[in-house]
């Protein structure tokens, strides 16, 4: 069950003075779990990053043997004030990162402490910037996605779910979640049957899936269209990283109000936690690992989608 974390994060999160410090303090109770709050300005205002670590009993973090896992919540901002008031659309990552954070320190306390540790990272703007993007406008951020990355991508994760509001578009026509293929060093990969595997118990229902294109697994800042910004870790990081989008039947702005449904937000914080026990427990694999050697051998390496073109820079 994770209904309650996800309502205790909305709560939270829905407020005009919220800030890193103010989540940081819906883990004081949890006295194994490590929380840190890094402030950052940019040119169109700041935001609050925020690294939740949750160790496992048989991590690194201990000495000891079991993968790490990646939770991040990405989205531009929690709200657009003063143009917009309340939690817009976009928040739906953030709150499902704290609410799977929640979860997973509850679960420790209660004796269902996972065998590797997890590190769960978003951030926290609730006064960011909006932007035009079709077919609806979508919410900017105060940084950009290379500082993002930076703050959110940690070099220790081996796998990564990303979760962000993917509703923007009219590709996705489902209410709910989908998961995206996974990506590894610019290769879209098939989609992960033992994701779609857990997908199906946690929700109960058949898997959605959502398609993307190369545009999307390239780094924001170069001109192309990308769906939005679910696999933008993936130009950070050689680790394999799946989207898990908070979907709708119809086409939502990123900046819309009014437009976050609990439970939905709610499932994707059940899947991440499944993923997050069996990843760790070496039962769910994102990729295999043998038929990834074999495309790299017979095409090559990919790793030029994960810069800005020409060799530039990793994002």
């Amino acid at each position: 069950m994770a209904l309650k974390q996800t309502l205790i994060a909305f709560d939270v999160l829905d407020n005009g003075f919220v800030n890193g410090e103010k989540v940081k303090a819906l883990f004081n109770e949890y006295p194994d779990v490590s929380v840190t709050v890094t402030k950052v300005t940019g040119e169109k205002g700041s935001t609050d990053f925020i690294k939740i670590v949750i160790p496992g009993t048989n991590g690194k973090l201990k000495g000891g043997s079991a993968p790490t896992f990646g939770i991040i919540g990405r989205l531009g901002g929690i709200g657009a004030r003063p143009s917009r008031i309340g939690l817009v659309s976009d928040a739906d990552g953030a709150v499902a990162a704290v609410a799977s954070a929640l979860k997973l320190a509850d679960m420790q306390t209660k004796g269902d402490a996972l065998q590797g540790d997890v590190i769960v990272s978003t951030h926290i703007c609730p006064d960011a910037p909006t932007r035009p993007h079709e077919p609806v406008d979508f919410m900017d951020s105060p940084v950009d996605i290379l500082t993002m990355n930076q703050h959110e991508v940690a070099p220790e994760m081996e796998a990564i779910l990303s979760i962000d509001t993917t509703k923007g578009n009219r590709v996705i026509n489902h209410k709910g979640i989908a998961i995206s293929p996974t990506v590894k060093e610019g290769y879209i990969l098939r989609i992960s049957e033992d994701l779609v595997r857990i997908m199906e118990m946690a929700t109960g229902q058949l898997a959605v899936t959502f398609p993307i294109t190369m545009q999307d697994i390239t780094p924001y800042g170069n001109d192309l269209y990308h769906i939005n910004s679910i696999l933008q870790p993936s130009v950070a990081t050689d680790v394999p990283v799946v989207g898990v989008a908070v979907t709708a039947q119809s086409a939502v702005p990123g900046c819309g109000t009014g437009a976050s449904h609990e439970t939905d937000i709610a499932a994707a914080v059940r899947f991440s936690v499944e993923v997050a026990k069996e990843f760790t427990n070496g039962t769910c694999r994102f990729y295999d690992q043998e038929e990834f050697e074999r495309i790299t051998r017979l095409y090559g390496s990919m790793k030029i989608l994960q810069t800005g073109g020409e060799n530039a820079a990793r994002g």
